[in-house]
């Protein structure tokens, strides 16, 4: 199961509820508002990093890029489109709002 997430971590505790509800293993795409999670130095960096010990965590690039995030947190993987294509095609989709 992809559990997508596109909500702002300070204003939304989608990504704290999939992190926990996830099933170890189950990669997280963060996306849209939700990549600002990834941002390294964040308040929510430790957030990620929990992620990071049980499943694979994604953040999508072109929405880094729009919201002028570089440095993202370590393990962090970055995929374009193409990725988020080969994601939604190999998982069934939970979208936490």
């Amino acid at each position: 199961m992809l559990h997508t997430v596109n909500k702002p971590p300070l204003d939304s505790c989608a990504l704290q509820s999939a992190v926990r509800i996830a099933a170890p293993g189950a990669p997280i795409l963060l996306l849209e508002d939700g990549v600002y999670a990834a941002k390294a130095g964040a308040r929510s960096e430790w957030l990620v990093a929990s992620a990071l010990a049980k499943h694979p965590v994604y953040a999508l690039e072109p929405d880094l890029r729009a919201r002028g995030i570089v440095d993202v947190v370590k393990g962090v993987t970055l995929i374009g489109y193409d990725g988020f294509v080969e994601l939604v095609e190999t998982h069934r989709v939970v979208t936490w709002v």
